[in-house]
């Protein structure tokens, strides 16, 4: 059994002479429609009662009340096409046809013009449609194209052509003009920053004199052409109408500095940093490695989070800026260690036998890690405000000590196995936490706890006394505290023995406390550990 197909008739009459007549143009247009619908009543075609009319308005544009309603209730679905007198009624413009056209493809819509025989639901009527729609496509570009050479050839003669002005200038009659109490500040930016050569001092600068410029506006602001009385257009810039507020030789002394900048900028980044898309700080993010200018011209290397270069603060973590160099100068000395520790390379030798077993432990004493091979072996790291966890990959450890047995190059391997090592560090945070350093590793002097000792105590008592059948009520009538209470203290006697024994020779984490414990809830020992000791 075949659907039935909704139909609503719009109707448009451009001027409102007539409107008042008992008989007017909109109502022939209706009746027309209304007989087409009829006829196609094999089809089951059904009159929609809505009227969709639309008297003393334009057919130049789609701001129409009639004509939004009934584009809105073809979004909801209540429409199923569209019939009109003629297709100028829905719309005089192409590319205004075209977004209609969309519209009605989106929702499974269709319409159909009665006097032109112009019908959407047939086969000719949609190659009809889609000329006409490549008509609006060229029409659209023709309209971009010309629009485009209009603003190059007016750039070409130096105009100005809209925009916010930049700063130090004010725009008039579509033209800008300097604006002289802002003058003085663009000047002395450049001078500033010919003098301090950093762009991140010259804003610290701006800060401390109350106009809060960022980073990135300032090197807008330093390469603008505009300064120097020049507008551009793809790159190419040519004389401008507007008068320049920067003397060109400032302007070029300014181009001197920055140049020089960018050239240190590559060649710190042509030399692969260690950690380059394998650092992560304690919220997941990657850490790049970026580098600043000091006071006296001394670069400075970091490792910087990319929630901090994104701009997005709600996802920065507690490290958000690591000393490059000292970072991997950890590292180095983390994997000197590493290769000449027994219990940590003798999981890597299990496949090999006692001889080569011996002969790479022997090869092990004398060998100098390099940061290639580090880098090689570094699956990721971890960064947070106690730990670093190394990741290493295992297949290429053990190609590695393969390579040093048989005396020749490690071959890279498509490495997927990591295995992880956690160290324990203290940072050091200088310049009101702006910067943070890697410093020692942490050796914690012991510090007994006696109030959680004592309460990890009265937890196993109680513990013995409900297993002797004792009430949690007893218990608590005894001790003269609440149920709950003692249900809580109890939970403490199910705790791992290593978190015991390390309450108990006061090697607890320094922010251990009683909450802490209480917020313990898996049973499993492992969990508990990875809780307690994060």
């Amino acid at each position: 059994m075949k659907t039935k197909i909704r139909c609503a008739i719009y109707t448009r009459k451009s001027s409102e002479e007539g409107l008042e007549l008992e008989f007017n143009s909109l109502q022939a247009q209706r009746e027309a429609c209304e007989a087409y619908i009829k006829s196609q009543k094999h089809e089951i075609w059904q009159l929609l009662p809505t009227h969709y009319d639309d008297g003393g308005y334009s057919g130049g544009t789609l701001n129409r009340p009639a004509l939004q309603q009934l584009l809105s209730d073809i979004k909801a679905g209540l429409i199923d096409i569209i019939v009109v007198y003629k297709i100028d009624r829905l719309t005089r413009s192409l590319m205004d046809f075209s977004k209609i056209v969309e519209v009605l493809d989106k929702h499974n819509a269709s319409f159909v013009s009665i006097t032109q025989h112009f019908n959407t639901t047939t086969s000719m009527g949609r190659l009809t449609l889609n000329m006409l729609l490549s008509f609006a496509q060229f029409e659209r570009e023709v309209t971009g194209e010309r629009i485009r050479d209009k603003i190059a050839a007016s750039k070409k003669k130096g105009m100005w052509m809209g925009g916010k002005p930049p700063l130090g200038y004010y725009r008039k009659d579509k033209k800008i003009y300097p604006d002289e109490e802002k003058v003085k500040l663009v000047n002395s930016i450049f001078k500033k920053y010919v003098e301090l050569k950093s762009t991140t001092l010259v804003k610290e600068w701006l800060n401390k004199q109350g106009h809060p410029i960022s980073v990135g506006n300032l090197n807008c602001i330093l390469r603008n052409k505009a300064y120097i009385g020049q507008v551009g257009h793809k790159g190419i810039w040519y004389q401008g109408e507007h008068q320049g507020i920067i003397p060109i030789g400032l302007f070029n002394q300014a181009q001197a500095v920055m140049n020089s900048n960018r050239i240190n900028r590559q060649h710190y980044n042509s030399s692969k940093s260690l950690l380059a898309g394998k650092l992560y700080d304690d919220k997941g993010n990657i850490m790049s490695p970026s580098w600043s200018t000091g006071s006296q011209g001394k670069k400075y290397r970091y490792y910087v989070s990319q929630a901090v270069i994104k701009k997005e603060p709600s996802k920065i973590g507690q490290i958000s800026k690591i000393s490059l160099p000292k970072l991997e100068e950890f590292i180095d000395n983390w994997f000197a260690q590493f290769i000449r520790d027994k219990a940590k390379i003798y999981p890597y030798l299990k496949g090999f036998d006692i001889a080569k077993q011996k002969g790479i432990i022997n090869r092990l004493t004398s060998y100098t890690i390099t940061r290639n091979i580090e880098q090689s072996l570094i699956k990721r790291v971890d960064i947070s405000q106690r730990h670093i966890k190394i990741t290493i990959h295992e297949e290429q450890v053990t190609e590695l000590l393969n390579a040093l047995y048989e005396n020749r190059e490690m071959r890279l391997l498509q490495s997927s196995k990591g295995c992880s090592y956690t160290e324990n560090y203290h940072i050091g945070v200088i310049d009101n936490g702006a910067k943070v350093l890697v410093g020692e590793v942490i050796k914690p002097t012991p510090h007994k706890e006696t109030n959680l000792i004592k309460i990890l105590a009265q937890a196993y008592k109680w513990h013995q006394d409900i297993l002797t059948g004792r009430t949690f009520k007893e218990v608590s009538e005894r001790e003269k505290v609440s149920e709950q209470y003692v249900r809580r203290i109890l939970a403490l006697s199910f705790l791992s023995p290593k978190i015991i024994r390390a309450i108990l020779i006061g090697k607890q984490p320094a922010d251990c406390t009683l909450k802490h414990l209480l917020s313990i809830h898996t049973p499993n020992w492992r969990e508990q550990e990875e809780i307690f000791f994060r």
